[in-house]
């Protein structure tokens, strides 16, 4: 399933921003390297499937859009690498996003997914049998 894609992308970072982030051969940066993209792209959703594979039964039947932001959020932020800036907004995005799917696989947010029903916590008992008495009365006579 895919959440995000290049034209997605480009409509939420702009087309020169994604220019500069994955040319890496023509100087100054001219074009969209797809592989860049893509590679980019996987990382984030793997990451959101991790997630949220532990609540929701994947692939989704459909995409929700708040998935789409965060897929973003974390695909720019790996096109970014190590220039992000720790205070900048994409570092900022990018923690957040990982807070909210924190949240997802906690139970604590919902998408509106097809999912696995978490069971209930508690509900049950539990049984402890002692063992029987090693040394008694008797024994020690």
């Amino acid at each position: 399933m895919t959440y995000v894609t290049k034209q997605e992308l480009i409509d939420r970072f702009g087309e020169r921003e994604l220019i500069q982030l994955t040319d890496r051969t023509n100087r100054p940066a001219t074009t969209i390297d797809d592989d860049v993209v893509d590679g980019a792209v996987t990382d984030a959703e793997a990451l959101v499937d991790g997630y949220i594979g532990k609540v929701y039964e994947l692939p989704l039947s459909s995409t929700p859009a708040v998935l789409t932001r965060i897929a973003a959020d974390i695909a720019r932020y790996y096109l970014h690498g190590k220039s992000a800036d720790k205070d900048g907004p994409v570092h900022r995005a990018y923690l957040e996003a990982k807070g909210w799917l924190r949240d997802v696989s906690r139970g604590l947010v919902q998408i509106d997914a097809e999912g696995i029903t978490l069971a209930a916590a508690g509900g049950g008992s539990v049984r402890a049998k002692p063992a029987d008495r090693v040394f008694t009365r008797d024994s020690l006579k």
